[in-house]
């Protein structure tokens, strides 16, 4: 799967001050990870964000987001944003955090 580079470089943008920051190639896009952990990834034109489980399951319910699937299987904790939860910079910058937020609660790699 393709994914946008112009919104994997407006994830640059928002990241720039972050420390301990890498890109992967993964999950069919590319990845953004803090800590060796991955935040976000941009997979076709939207994104996959990694919020924890209780996280996901209320954001699911109260955004557009939806739990992410990865072949039959519900990715728990992890959530596909759809492009129209994109759609300004405060929303994408939102959706960013969330996903380095969660990573900085993991064990650096």
């Amino acid at each position: 799967m393709a994914y946008d580079p112009v919104l994997a470089d407006e994830i640059r943008g928002v990241l720039a001050d972050t420390d301990d920051l890498s890109e992967r190639r993964m999950f069919g896009g590319l990845s953004f990870l803090v800590g060796g952990n991955l935040a976000v990834a941009v997979r076709g034109d939207g994104l996959l964000v990694r919020v924890g489980a209780d996280a996901a399951a209320e954001l699911a319910r109260t955004t557009a987001a939806t739990q992410a699937v990865m072949g039959a299987r519900v990715m728990a904790g992890w959530l596909d944003v759809p492009p129209s939860a994109l759609g300004s910079e405060p929303e994408l910058a939102a959706w960013v955090e969330r996903g380095v937020s969660w990573a900085r609660t993991l064990p650096a790699k």
